[in-house]
């Protein structure tokens, strides 16, 4: 295994970097097929949020394979390399595991807990199946880290340690003064909302003012049967996106998270909704890179709450005693996954020990045969499973042990020891490593 992870984050970058490196959705997949296209990886997964962008990939050179996908990064985002490089971070093998495992615990999240982080691995796994990126490696990683997370929210209450970043962003909002007690319900209650966008992170916010009891709900996206399938399900009102400027006017609560590399409200837009109203607008911007004018902060009448707001609040925010039981969680898995994949080295070598053996039984019974071709099928087939049964007997003790020491750091070398040892074609072993199309790898018998 050399799993390497390059990426930045809210922790690591500014917001305003991470607004420019923010990936479209069209940009992921030519992103992955240039990554999977250079020498060092041979599997690549792009795992990019509102506040997150890293690649995952499977080197066979450290260096190599950092320069490769930094320089990917900043091509397909469109940061200059120098200026991206300073808040890149790198992780290395079971560094990069227990990262990926932290993330989708919510341990790195903007707040801490939140649970949305798990879809969007879900969405990276699918997006890396689709371009046929992701292969043993990554399938298996994310779909460990996919279970590490829902294991920490069943077991801990890490879910009590934050919120999802759309709760959190309203229940900013509904703070009237620092200390004050944060009730989205009460705050929501008998307000309208205006939702831009019909995506997952939309279709959250959506849901969460549906279910606050606002007295009108409306979703405007550029995209009218997705606006119309979404307002539906909640009992809402769908609209084109030319009718934002008038639906704003009327509404007390917006959110918008949309695609769109500009921005969807202008300072002048805002502005002039504010004036045609008689109480304070909230807005609540969720897209990176940003949807609403950051000019708005300036506006007397309109509360801005976007992204770089919502990092300075989260830095404040207390840590769940659950957090330490979450982290003891991933440690645990960790290393249980590094044991895996290093147990798994050993099996293409194994493969090819048992099918050699096998071979061998084969030609000595052909052999046995010639010289004794009177031989009676009943004995003949009673002398090949007594063979067969002596060779199985003679290679079960040493290849289950193997398997176990191939499990432990540094077990690698037993692969290698065990092909010296029973003189492995190494051609033969690269065949058996390679994975068939349902991405194992073949299972011996």
């Amino acid at each position: 295994m050399s799993l390497l992870v390059v990426g930045l984050s809210h922790r690591s970058a500014p917001v305003s970097v991470l607004e420019r490196a923010a990936l479209a959705p069209h940009a992921r997949g030519p992103l992955l097929a240039d990554v999977v296209a250079t020498e060092p990886a041979t599997e690549a997964a792009a795992l990019s949020t509102c506040n997150r962008i890293e690649l995952y990939a499977d080197v066979d050179k450290f260096h190599a394979g950092v320069a490769e996908l930094s320089t990917l990064l900043a091509r397909h985002s469109g940061v200059a390399l120098e200026e991206l490089t300073p808040y890149l971070y790198v992780h290395y093998e079971d560094r990069a595991v227990h990262h990926l495992f932290s993330v989708a615990c919510g341990l790195d999240s903007m707040v801490v807990g939140e649970g949305q982080i798990l879809g969007q691995i879900k969405d990276a796994l699918a997006l890396g199946q689709e371009q046929h990126t992701a292969g043993r490696l990554l399938n298996d990683l994310f779909q460990q880290a996919l279970r590490v997370g829902k294991r920490a929210h069943s077991e801990t209450g890490i879910d009590k340690a934050g919120q999802s970043l759309v709760t959190f962003g309203l229940e900013q909002l509904a703070a009237g003064r620092p200390g004050e007690p944060l009730d989205v319900e009460r705050w929501a209650k008998d307000k309208s909302a205006l939702v831009i966008g019909a995506g997952s992170m939309s279709a959250l916010a959506a849901t969460t003012l549906a279910r606050a009891g606002v007295t009108e709900l409306v979703i405007a996206n550029r995209t009218r049967e997705r606006a119309e399938r979404l307002a539906t399900s909640l009992g809402g009102r769908a609209v084109p996106m030319a009718d934002v400027p008038a639906e704003l006017a009327a509404a007390d609560v917006v959110v918008s998270c949309t695609g769109a590399t500009g921005l969807v409200l202008s300072r002048a837009a805002v502005e002039a909704a504010v004036e045609e109203r008689h109480a304070p607008l909230a807005l609540l911007d969720l897209a990176m890179p940003r949807d609403i004018d950051a000019a708005v902060h300036r506006i007397d009448g309109a509360r801005l709450v976007d992204i770089e707001s919502l990092a300075e609040a989260a830095a404040d925010a207390p840590m769940a005693a659950d957090v330490d039981a979450v982290r003891g969680i991933v440690a645990d898995e960790v290393a249980a996954f590094g044991a895996a994949q290093r147990a798994a080295t050993i099996t293409p070598t194994v493969v090819a020990l048992r099918t050699m053996a096998s071979d061998l039984v084969a030609s000595e019974m052909a052999r046995l045969e010639g010289r004794l071709p009177g031989l009676a099928e009943r004995e003949r087939a009673e002398i090949t499973q007594t063979v067969r049964r002596v060779v199985d007997k003679l290679l079960h003790a040493p290849t289950v042990r193997v398997k176990q020491l191939a499990g432990e750091p540094g077990g690698a070398g037993y692969a290698e020891a065990l092909r010296e040892l029973f003189d492995l074609d190494p051609q033969t072993v690269a065949a058996v490593s390679k994975p068939n199309r349902s991405g194992h790898e073949p299972h011996p018998h």
